[in-house]
């Protein structure tokens, strides 16, 4: 009886820690980008420009939108990481990624990235438009096809990246029934091919001594040339300057009521934006455009001032 009673009385050697129940939840999170989320803000730019944005319905749904394409690029990026699992694991720095480090299962990714990539358009269906789950389906398609292929394939990878852009600056005015300028889409659109060259001519003039390295960070940079790319971003850009102003022109060069003409005023708020944003893309230091931006007090100024201007044309004021 002692002796039992010894046992009971005995400290109990520490249970071994458990698994952390929170780092699966915390690596899919991290897995999803929530620093590309911030890209998913240009779902208000249609509403935006046509004056729609502050009314409680048009709230309401872009929040709604906002967060089904932010489900939609998440799904993207859970399919894309456990299907580059393998290779990332060899990579210097994706080594460090959830999924190639082992932190999230390749088939949870796998299961998480599939179930977003359906609930997503799905869910505009019922909440939005079919048009708008059209749209988001489209984005989902495509950017998984890039995953697999098109990503290795000239010209198309930076098609598909600015039409990544543009779909978004698009469905925020396709789910309130907004009808979309020509000279919108132009606009974001080769704003978008502008900044997404701009990046890919940085990362190859960065690696430009190593082609081994230019494998390593973006395998396609090995087939373009730093010439053919600074080529691609002016190019874009001057178109994007024109769009822009034959866009604010579009209802003349009259003030139609308010105190200034401030709609053809934003023209030179707008050119000096391309034109700061420019010499970061000449320099080859134009990351991530969310980057660029933020980092540069100049630059974000006038984009403030730009916001600022585009704003008062709006209300008319």
């Amino acid at each position: 009886m002692a002796d039992e009673t010894a046992l009971l009385e005995r400290p109990r050697p520490p249970r071994p820690p458990g698994p952390d129940s929170l780092a699966l939840p915390l690596g899919l999170l991290k897995t999803a980008r929530p620093r590309q989320w911030v890209k998913n803000v240009l779902v208000v730019a249609a509403p935006a420009a046509a004056g729609e944005l502050f009314s409680r319905h048009s709230l309401i749904q872009l929040l709604l939108v906002f967060a089904l394409f932010t489900a939609a690029a998440s799904a993207v990026y859970l399919i894309n990481d456990a299907r580059d699992a393998d290779a990332d694991r060899a990579h210097p720095t994706k080594c460090r990624r959830p999924v190639a480090a082992g932190q999230v299962p390749v088939t949870v990714a796998y299961g998480v990235g599939g179930l977003l990539a359906v609930l997503a358009p799905l869910a505009a269906a019922v909440f939005c438009t079919p048009l708008t789950a059209a749209l988001l389906a489209a984005y989902v398609v495509m950017q998984l096809a890039y995953c697999v292929s098109l990503k290795h394939v000239l010209v198309v990878d930076l098609a598909v990246v600015t039409t990544g852009f543009l779909m978004r600056a698009m469905i925020g005015g396709v789910a309130l029934g907004i009808p979309l300028s020509r000279w919108f889409l132009i606009t974001t659109g080769f704003g978008a091919l502008f900044m997404v060259s701009a990046k890919r001519y940085s990362e190859a003039v960065q690696m430009s001594g190593s082609s081994e390295k230019l494998g390593a960070t973006r395998a396609l940079l090995t087939e373009y040339t730093t010439g053919y790319l600074r080529f691609v971003w002016q190019l874009a850009a001057g178109v994007a300057v024109l769009a822009y102003c034959l866009w604010a022109m579009e209802s003349g060069g009259t003030a139609n009521g308010s105190t200034l003409p401030w709609r053809q005023l934003s023209m030179a708020a707008f050119v000096l934006a391309v034109l700061r944003y420019a010499v970061f893309a000449d320099r080859g230091t134009a990351g991530e455009p969310e980057d660029v931006v933020l980092r540069d007090r100049a630059l974000a100024v006038i984009g403030l001032v730009w916001i600022a201007m585009y704003g008062l044309a709006v209300a008319d004021w």
